[in-house]
């Protein structure tokens, strides 16, 4: 009788406590998503010209992207020419310290890409940068 009891008792001192690590799964699963950086999108595929001298924008966060067929996205969603000042001047206002970077596919008309930078300007944007790979 009291070698069972123990027996009982030293079975329940070899079981593993597994609360320190779920504590630390979960730490890590927070520092994860913290340090995390998210890549936004402009909602299309844009296949951006090449540049030997591209440089990388920090600050840019508002996507604008321009078709091969001259049709504009912002924020993933189509917007007409006439929509793009609002469109943009909106998204800054949310962010005033964010840039514009303009992601014109390679083959889409140069005339098409002057019309949305002065779209931009009009609207106040001073920050204007073209996507390009290196």
């Amino acid at each position: 009788m009291r070698r069972s009891s123990l027996l009982s008792q030293q079975q329940d001192d070899t079981e593993v406590n597994l609360t320190p690590m779920l504590d630390v799964v979960f730490i890590l699963l927070i520092f994860f998503i913290v340090t995390t950086s998210f890549v936004r999108e402009s909602g299309i595929e844009v296949d951006a010209p090449q540049a030997s001298t591209a440089e990388v924008q920090a600050q840019a966060s508002i996507l604008i992207a321009i078709t091969p067929d001259g049709d504009i996205w912002v924020d993933r969603q189509p917007v007409s020419l006439a929509a793009l000042g609002p469109a943009v001047a909106r998204l800054q206002a949310a962010q005033p310290q964010s840039g514009v970077v303009i992601q014109a596919d390679k083959a889409s008309r140069s005339g098409r890409l002057v019309e949305v930078m002065d779209r931009l300007r009009q609207a106040g944007v001073d920050r204007i940068a073209l996507a390009a790979q290196p």
